[in-house]
């Protein structure tokens, strides 16, 4: 696992994804919860017949669902430590993040269009507009926000088109990721506006049922963790200072191995996790796999980082021995455990360094009693990077299978198998591109490896 400033691309998974089964059931559990709720306090099929008695349920129904997937986004952009456990790992938590910011999109559209739509078609003189009675009187906090009602409806419709531009440029992989970076923060603003839209508008009488109840708690949850966005608050209580203590790259590999020595607040990490590390304010900050185990006497952690995005390609001559960076983490949940006694890694290319990592841990430990495979698939042999990894597994008591594309092929599910006959038996680890992965996962599980013994991490940031 190893994040960069570009990633491979992925939609909604199957159910037979075993790894994203826990984020799929939260996606379609929030929207049923939801959709159920509403139900006990409205109908979408109103008793009065004609588009303008529908407009009125399906604008509240799609902004309820809209409000409360945005808000559950904006409550995972904060990376709250207590979900990352239930979620397995800040990877699942930024895909959920990402559909439920695309969910938020389709249903804000469809409100607007809801919302729109009908007035429109009175303006073209196609639809007559109804006749409508004085205005039930009201009183207390009900006049108050009613008060509030053309305000409300105008900021809302401005920060609704701001939303979508700034989601249309986070999908956007070719938009530069220090830009994204400035401009996704900018949503924390816009859900602001669109709670107070939220507030102001909604039904006032669902505030008295359990639709009102959980919109209020998730609104809440989505404002407070807005303003943490905005006041740089996200990830403040995980933050440590590292100071650059060597440099060695790896031409070859456009690979640059940084070595950190931690300041007193990094608290340690398990191997396969990872960890945002900032140089400058401007340019933000950029997740990275830790490459080293860790060491409470030396409190140095290392960084293997490869030339993939604009960022990246620059680090190589840019960064410089006594340099002082932020180092925001740990997090992930790639850790290694499960009850199996045989373990398969496969690390393609950069993806080899949550493995090291390991590796450097059962080596200083003597091992935790597992057998243990190790493949390594490459397109460009290192020699000099490969004979430290033979080093690396023979200390640590693994058998390492090392796959250079040109000399040896692709790495295969069949490939895999027929060099573990134990196959089924083991837990398999996979750190590489993304297609890759599920190729992998797809071979194995077809052949009798159960779906939750395959562990992929899905590092995709954006």
């Amino acid at each position: 696992m190893v994040f960069q400033g570009k990633k491979q691309n992925a939609g909604l998974p199957t159910r037979k994804e075993n790894a994203m089964r826990k984020i799929t059931w939260t996606f379609w559990l929030l929207i049923g919860g939801l959709t159920a709720l509403w139900l006990l306090a409205d109908t979408l099929w109103p008793a009065q017949a004609g588009l303008f008695a529908l407009r009125t349920v399906w604008v509240q129904y799609s902004g309820v669902l809209a409000m409360g997937m945005m808000s559950v986004a904006m409550l995972l952009a904060a990376r709250p430590a207590a979900l990352e456990p239930l979620l397995g790992g800040l990877d699942k938590m930024y895909r959920l993040h990402k559909w439920l910011g695309i969910g938020a999109l389709m249903l804000s559209v469809t409100h607007w269009l809801w919302a729109k739509g009908p007035k429109w078609a009175v303006g073209w003189g196609w639809l007559e507009r109804p006749q409508r009675g004085p205005r039930p009187q009201t009183t207390g906090l009900e006049a108050v926000l009613g008060g509030w009602r053309g305000t409300a409806e105008g900021l809302g419709e401005w920060a609704f088109y701001a939303a979508v531009v700034l989601i249309v440029l986070a999908l956007i992989k070719r938009f530069p990721y220090r830009l994204f970076a400035k401009t996704h923060t900018l949503l924390a603003v816009a859900y602001l506006v669109l709670a107070f839209h939220t507030v102001v508008l909604i039904r006032f009488d669902y505030w008295t049922q359990p639709i009102g109840w959980v919109m209020a708690l998730l609104v809440a949850a989505g404002t407070v963790s807005a303003l943490r966005v905005l006041t740089r608050q996200v990830g403040a209580g995980r933050r440590a200072q590292g100071t650059i203590e060597a440099l060695h790259p790896y031409p070859a590999l456009q690979v640059l191995q940084s070595t950190l020595r931690m300041d007193e607040r990094w608290h340690g990490h398990q191997p396969g996790q990872f960890a945002f590390v900032t140089r400058t304010r401007a340019e933000g900050a950029h997740p990275y796999t830790i490459a080293s185990a860790w060491d409470a006497g030396e409190r140095r952690i290392v960084f293997v980082t490869k030339a993939l995005g604009d960022y990246t390609r620059t680090l190589a001559d840019t960064l410089r021995v006594g340099e002082r960076v932020t180092v925001e983490g740990p997090y992930g949940c790639f850790t290694f455990g499960g009850a199996q006694r045989r373990q398969i890694w496969v690390g393609a290319g950069i993806g080899i360094t949550p493995f090291i990592a390991r590796m450097n841990e059962l080596a200083r430990e003597g091992g935790d009693g597992r057998e243990i495979d190790l493949f390594h698939s490459t397109a460009v042999a290192d020699e000099a990077a490969l004979a430290r990894m033979r080093a690396d597994a023979e200390a640590a008591g693994i058998r390492l299978h090392i796959l250079v594309d040109a000399r040896d092929g692709r790495l295969s599910g069949e490939r895999l198998r027929a060099a573990v006959p134990r196959w089924r038996e083991s837990s398999v680890w996979f750190c590489g591109p993304a297609s890759f992965g599920q190729a992998l996962r797809k071979d194995l599980t077809a052949h009798g490896l159960p779906a939750d013994a395959f562990h992929q991490e899905l590092f995709e940031m954006r």
